[in-house]
């Protein structure tokens, strides 16, 4: 479905150290209009469920879940740093979760999971759909002029054009919408101590 513009987005990523099993999450919860973080919340615990390829939401997803709740304020939407509908089974972190919560979702991540895609314009906003097996399951998106795209794709409750719209809207000075890049730099600055 189409998502109106939003106000607030929530920047979900998780992390965790494969020597101890540790998991950590973070949330930051963006005002688009205003371009500044509203408020941010960890959860970190012990991962119970083994990593497994394309398995990952039954490993994370109880972490980042436990960081959502603790959020004073309900986003609009939700913006993983992960797949949506861009996975083997159509059921990326992004779109899982978001059922689990009925809540509109975006998938934004670093890297392609599955399917091919033509290059993208170099040009800010630049986009290619990406393809698995004759279906299009996202876009590679151009965040920066001349910088290597990003993977988008819907999650729960969003359409492509939305999550797009929505990815844009987020991105600053970086290649990564700022919600999901601060929320890293959480995880990963909690994760610095840890083997």
């Amino acid at each position: 479905e189409r998502l109106a513009r939003p106000r607030t987005v929530a920047g979900v990523d998780v992390g965790y150290s494969r020597a101890t099993d540790l998991c950590c999450a973070a949330a930051v919860l963006w005002d688009v209009e205003q371009g500044e973080v509203i408020e941010t919340a960890q959860a970190s615990g012990r991962a119970t469920f083994p990593y497994v390829p394309g398995l990952l939401t039954f490993r994370e997803g109880p972490h980042a879940l436990a960081a959502l709740e603790r959020l004073r304020t309900q986003p609009d939407v939700l913006l993983f740093d992960g797949q949506g509908q861009a996975h083997p089974r159509r059921m990326g972190i992004a779109a899982h979760l978001g059922v689990i919560l009925d809540a509109p979702t975006i998938g934004c991540a670093k890297s392609r999971l599955v399917g091919d895609h033509d290059e993208p314009g170099q040009e800010r906003g630049a986009w290619s759909e990406l393809m698995h097996k004759g279906v299009c399951v996202g876009r590679a998106l151009r965040t920066r002029a001349g910088v290597k795209p990003v993977f988008v794709s819907a999650g729960h409750r969003t359409d492509i054009e939305s999550a797009t719209r929505v990815v844009m809207a987020c991105v600053t000075r970086f290649r990564l919408p700022e919600p999901t890049r601060l929320a890293h730099s959480h995880v990963r600055a909690a994760l610095a101590g840890t083997p």
